[in-house]
Formats: C-alpha cells, sequence, structure tokens
C-alpha cells in the first residue's frame, strides 16, 4: 500500500496525515476494492449491451438503478471483497472508512477539550503565581520608603574571624537638583549612562539586551544594562545583592519610581546619591572633594570627568588615577558629541583641585587596599556593608610586634604573609599607618634585586638543568656591561645549588643568557609579575626591574603551592548568589603545575641552609632567598615554611642607600621573628653568610641592645 496522501473522495491530506498507519492501510484497502468491484462490473454490463445493441447500447450512468445494482452484486460475488458489503457498492465511500473517520473525529475532538482544558486552568495558575510574586515583591520591596531620604552608606571591614578591624563612613552632601545645574552636566550622566532616558519607562530591553551580547563577546562582564532609574532603585533600596529576588524587586521599585516621579526628579535623586569613589556619595560631595567647588560651578570638562567615574569610581578616582579619569571623560565628551548634547568634544582637560584637608586616607594598609579593590564596591548600596576578609588577627599583631622590635630605624619596611591558597593573612605597608598611608606592599615598586633569581633559575630548570648541573661563577661582560659578585669572590664552575644559595651575581647573569631572557620574563609572568620588564637587558636577572613586593610574595607561594597562577586576594570567598551575573561570563584559568618547582623548592631550602638566607632559619623545614638592590637601597628577604609564604622589603622612600643592610641581615630577622611568632616556634639566631655582612648599622645596634634586656628574642 502507497505511504502518501491517498485520493479519496472527503478526505484531506491533513486528516490523512492524522490517521494512524493501520487506519490508513485500511481505507486504502476498501477504496481499492470498492474501485475494482466497480470496474468488473461496467466491464460485464458493457460486455452484455454490446451484444444485445451493438453501437447502441445504454450508458451506465444512463440506465436504471436496479440494472447497476445487478451488475454490481454479481461482481461483488465473483470478486468477493474483504473490506465491503453490498450496501457500500453504491454509497460515495465504504463504510469502513466513515467508521474510521468518524472514529478519528472522536478522538481529536478529545483531546482538543483536554488541551483547551489543561491550558485554562495553566492560564489561570500562572495569573495566580504572578499575582502571588506581585504581592510579594509589594510586601517585601521597601515602596513605602522610595521616596523617602536615604541613610548614608558606610563600610565595616572585617578579619577572618568576623572582628572589625575598620570602619569607614561616607561623604555627602546637600541633594542637587538637576534643573539649577548647567545643561550639560545632567546630559553628561545621560550620554554615558543611560541614552534613552528620557525615552524608556526604567527599564530598557534594548540596553540589557545590547550588553548582554557584548558581555558574551568578550568572555566577562564588560558592561551593564541598567538604566538610571534601576541604578537609582539598587543602589538606594534593594542593594548590591546579585540573587533573582533582588532583581524583581529592583524592577518593580523601577516602575514606581518612574510613576511617582518626573524624569528630572529622577536625574536629580540619581545624582545626589551615586558613588563617586574615595568614599563619597552625591556630586555636591564629588565636586567639592575633587575641584573644590559647587555643582551649580562645574565646568564642562570637570562634569565629564565626574560621569566617568560612576562606571569603576574606586579605579578610575582622580586623586589616585587622574590619567585613566581623564581618558575616561573623553569618552564621555565623544558621547556626548555624537547625541548632539556639545558641538565639539576636543575640551582640555579638567585640573584636580583637591579641597583642604578631604583627602587624608583612614584606616590601615589592609583595609585601604581592600576597599580600593573590593569586586561590588563601585556599585555601592545605601547603609553600612560588612566586608569579611581573610586578616588574621594574631598574624597581624605578630607583624606589628617584629616591626616594632627589628630595630628599623628611620628606615621603612613592609610586610606581606600569605597562605599557599593566596589569602593575604597580615600586611604591613610602612612603620606607621599615621605618619605614612603609603602602601609600600602594594603600591611601592622597588628594585627586587637577588630575589628575582626565582624565575632565572625557574626557566633553567624548565630548559632541563637540575640543582647539581654546573655554571661559570666568573666574571662576564655582555655589551660593556661587567655584572660583580657583592663578595668579590669567584669560585669557577659550581652547582646551580651553591650558586644560588651563594647569590651568584655572574652565575645568574649567565644563566639568564643560556636559557633566554625571553624564558626569564615567562617565568616571572606566569607566577603573577604584571610589572614591566625589558625583554632585552641582561641586567633584569639581578632584580632591576620594579616590582611590588606583593606580586614577589604570590610568586614565592606559587612554588610552596605547587601551582600557578596564584592570586593574592583579601576577601573572603564570594557567596553563590554574589557570582550570580558574573559567572556567566567570568573566565578563570585552571592552575596548572610545574615539575620544576619541586627543584626550586629545594634550591631556596639550600639558600637557608647553607647561603645568605642562614639568618632566617627556622627549626622547621625553611626555604627562602634574600636580596639586596645596588647601593643597598633596597633589602628583601622572601620565603615561606609550612603554608605560610613571607615578604619583607626594607629601604628608604626617598631611595638613599642604607649603610650596612643586606637582605639576609636585617630582613631576614624580621622575617624570622614573624614566623617564630606566627608558628609558635623558637626565633633560633643565626649568623649571616660572610658575603652578607656587612659594616653594622643602627637597626643592628638597637636590635642588640632590645635582645640584652629580654624585649625581644
Amino acid at each position: 500500500m502507497s505511504s502518501i496522501p491517498f485520493p479519496s473522495p472527503g478526505i484531506s491530506s491533513d486528516t490523512w496525515g492524522e490517521l494512524s498507519p493501520k487506519d490508513r492501510a485500511r481505507i486504502e484497502q476498501a477504496v481499492h476494492e470498492l474501485a475494482k468491484v466497480r470496474t468488473l462490473a461496467r466491464a460485464d454490463f458493457e460486455a452484455d449491451t454490446g451484444r444485445a445493441y451493438g453501437a447502441d447500447r445504454p450508458g451506465w450512468e444512463t440506465v436504471e438503478p436496479p440494472v447497476r445494482a445487478y451488475y454490481l452484486n454479481r461482481a461483488f460475488a465473483i470478486a468477493r471483497p474483504v473490506s465491503l458489503t453490498p450496501e457500500d457498492l453504491e454509497g460515495e465511500r465504504p463504510g469502513v472508512v466513515e467508521t474510521i473517520l468518524a472514529l478519528h473525529r472522536r478522538r481529536r475532538d478529545r483531546a482538543s477539550r483536554i488541551v483547551r482544558t489543561a491550558t485554562r486552568y495553566v492560564l489561570r495558575g500562572l495569573a495566580v503565581a504572578f499575582a502571588a510574586l506581585v504581592l510579594w515583591l509589594a510586601v517585601t520591596a521597601p515602596l513605602s520608603q522610595s521616596l523617602q531620604p536615604i541613610a548614608a552608606p558606610s563600610f565595616l571591614v572585617l578579619a577572618a574571624d568576623g572582628q572589625p578591624i575598620a570602619r569607614r563612613g561616607a561623604v555627602r552632601a546637600a541633594p542637587v537638583d538637576v534643573m539649577k545645574l548647567p545643561p550639560y552636566v545632567g546630559q553628561a550622566f545621560i550620554a554615558i549612562e543611560d541614552r534613552r532616558f528620557f525615552q524608556h519607562v526604567g527599564i530598557d530591553p534594548w540596553s540589557i539586551g545590547r550588553a548582554f551580547f557584548r558581555n558574551w563577546q568578550a568572555g566577562r562582564v564588560r558592561e551593564g544594562g541598567s538604566t538610571i532609574s534601576q541604578q537609582l532603585a539598587k543602589t538606594s533600596f534593594t542593594g548590591a545583592e546579585r540573587t533573582w529576588g533582588r532583581k524583581a524587586q529592583e524592577a518593580l521599585i523601577t516602575l514606581w519610581l518612574e510613576a511617582r516621579l518626573s524624569k528630572e526628579e529622577i536625574l536629580s535623586r540619581y545624582l545626589s546619591n551615586v558613588y563617586f569613589g574615595n568614599n563619597i556619595y552625591g556630586l555636591r560631595a564629588a565636586a567639592h572633594f575633587y575641584f573644590n567647588t559647587d555643582p551649580e560651578r562645574l565646568t564642562l570638562a570637570q562634569a565629564a570627568m565626574l560621569a566617568g567615574l560612576v562606571n569603576a569610581p574606586n579605579r578610575l578616582a582622580p586623586n589616585r588615577n587622574l590619567a585613566g579619569a581623564r581618558e575616561r571623560a573623553r569618552l564621555v565628551l565623544a558621547a556626548m558629541a555624537e547625541i548632539g548634547f556639545i558641538a565639539e568634544p576636543h575640551v582640555a582637560p579638567a585640573r584636580l583641585r583637591l579641597a583642604p584637608g578631604d583627602n587624608v586616607p583612614t584606616g590601615t594598609y589592609f583595609a585601604d587596599w581592600i576597599l580600593s579593590g573590593v569586586q561590588n564596591a563601585d556599585q555601592e548600596e545605601y547603609g553600612e556593608r560588612r566586608i569579611a576578609t581573610t586578616l588574621d588577627r594574631r598574624l597581624q599583631r605578630a607583624a606589628i610586634r617584629a616591626f616594632r622590635t627589628a630595630g628599623i630605624g628611620s628606615r621603612q619596611a613592609a610586610l606581606v604573609a600569605m597562605r599557599t591558597d593566596g589569602r593575604i593573612v597580615a600586611m604591613l605597608g610602612g612603620r606607621d599607618y599615621g605618619r605614612s598611608p603609603f602602601n609600600r606592599a602594594t603600591m611601592g615598586r622597588r628594585q627586587s634585586g637577588s630575589t628575582f633569581k626565582l624565575f632565572v633559575y625557574l626557566a633553567a630548570l624548565r630548559s632541563g638543568l637540575d640543582p647539581e648541573s654546573t655554571i661559570a661563577d666568573r666574571p662576564i661582560t655582555i655589551g660593556g656591561w661587567t655584572p660583580r659578585n657583592s663578595s668579590g669572590v669567584y669560585r669557577g664552575e659550581i652547582p646551580l645549588r651553591d650558586a644560588f644559595a651563594q647569590s651568584s651575581n655572574v652565575a645568574a647573569v649567565r644563566l639568564a643568557q643560556r636559557v633566554g631572557l625571553g624564558n626569564v620574563i615567562q617565568a616571572a609572568r606566569d607566577l603573577g609579575v604584571t610589572a614591566p620588564i625589558p625583554r632585552n637587558d641582561p641586567s633584569i636577572a639581578l632584580g632591576t626591574s620594579d616590582v611590588s613586593l606583593l606580586e614577589m610574595t604570590a610568586a614565592y607561594a606559587a612554588v610552596a603551592a605547587g601551582r600557578y597562577p596564584l592570586s593574592p586576594r583579601g576577601l573572603a570567598e564570594e557567596s553563590e548568589e554574589q557570582g550570580l551575573l558574573a559567572g556567566l561570563f567570568r573566565r578563570q584559568p585552571a592552575p596548572r603545575g610545574d615539575r620544576a618547582f619541586a627543584d626550586m623548592r629545594e634550591l631556596l631550602r639550600y639558600a637557608v641552609e647553607r647561603g645568605t638566607g642562614r639568618g632566617a632559619a627556622l627549626p622547621v623545614a625553611t626555604f627562602g632567598k634574600t636580596g639586596t638592590t645596588q647601593d643597598s637601597r633596597d633589602a628583601l628577604f622572601i620565603g615561606f615554611a609550612g603554608d605560610l609564604v613571607v615578604g619583607i622589603w626594607v629601604g628608604n622612600d626617598d631611595n638613599r642607600p642604607m649603610r650596612g643592610v643586606t637582605g639576609g641581615g636585617l630582613p631576614a630577622r624580621i622575617w624570622r621573628n614573624f614566623m617564630a611568632d606566627a608558628l609558635n616556634l623558637p626565633a633560633r639566631a643565626a649568623k649571616p653568610p660572610a658575603e652578607e655582612e656587612g659594616e653594622e648599622d643602627l637597626g643592628d645596634i638597637i636590635a642588640r641592645a632590645l635582645r640584652r634586656i629580654g624585649l625581644t628574642d
């Protein structure tokens, strides 16, 4: 039988397609048998009438029905069809066909009734659910407060044990009225934040779709699709928590604000409460802080700079990143010109004029670093925000004690302590935050000296060398530059283990030339160093590039952990809800191991046991490396024991040489005392190696005096 629609009268192709294969086969058989019987009956009729009448025989259609019935019945008896009855012979379609079609119509009508009934109940259920959702949002969303004054925001920084370690309040001033400001002030914010502000009803699907597409292309959260009305709802009433419930509340409050307030009133409230970095909220406070003027007197360049801050206020704050703020202001001016708010986007950049007394930092080194790097601080909510951190208060106190008892003298020092998973547990950016809040651990970039040799030897180990491989410890000249060993001693062919332990400069330079400066730089990049490193300067092997203590300590932490990259962090882990949107786009590189790390740890252990790091030795397995820059302008020790990695830097802010201070002396002693306190170990004093010995400085004298009277180990 054919599987295509059968040409039977009264059966549409749609009905034919809905029938089961069995029903189609039965219909085809019945129709075929009926055609066969009728053909046989007509042939017999024509044969009989031809013999009787010849050419004048009557036609089949003209004879009486009884005559046709006679021939049909005779043909039926001969053909013996199984799907027909004699009553089917004169009808339009066989009875079995009618029966099958009737059953099909009943089944289809019953299914249609079921679908209609189910659809009706589903729609009713959705209506009830929607009504319940709206009711829940209306009850839980602070609509009754949406037109009330907003509470001032503040930060409460918490240590790892949940105890407060710093509190910082917001700087606010009187609200602004956009109608009393120069026209270009409000226009600057509209151009860069919400171009369709006056066209949408608070929620702009076009902006949301565009932002989602661009974020998907970039592989990370690059821009948002929130309107000015939504930003006002979020920062003022719902907070920055990224959950679907909060998003729904934000949408409801946005529509509420649009219904109750004019566009000018919404823009005024937004400008009066938006965050501008440095814990400053509102346009009036920002104008006073950055330009020492009133918002009614802002110039076009100043308005563009302030509008540009809203996207990332902590990162673009002009008092910390003037170049970035000016670059963003140029984008604002270009957007204003594109829309038609201004005719010419080329305007002289705004000059910073900080208000007297407004730029004095408060807090601690660690708190300042945390608050400048909090991921969501650029979209801060109002009221108090509690920021959970990784700081260990016991270790922070141990760091302070190590500084106070070390005899640092008039010099400066910095300390970073972190776990092998990247958690910062202690940080000091200087001797006294009150006198100098500049964070030398995170913001200061100084030469790293021989601590940079970590990357030279790691590149060598990656190339196939091992600690027993030899390198020439003999003078070398490269392009007119002749490095020297600080001790003046040259040992000939020596193992890498000894060259590293004794911190041979000529061996490090020669080794870097052998493995290639590009591989040395790649090793530094793999371990997290982002500072600029010249590609064709052989002196980089001796740590002549400026690097922060934080990055160098994190690099040593990667070796201790046995994997890279390892990013230092001071914030407690994000909750699942906080990562709701960022998780859609963020792409983090997977940690990787390195077989060379095991040999690198062996070199670091040997440097403490037999080399320049003996002054840091502890009663447990100790790993580390000293670093001393030219004329002792910087002295460092970075090392680890257990899962605690610590970096120490000592130097002068004006880069003056330090008399007799080397990485194996004062920094190693601070490191040893801190680690002994942190790990509850006896601080075993160790004599530095000969090449680390120098003229005793005031710090050594003070430290020895303190030990004599029992104030330190």
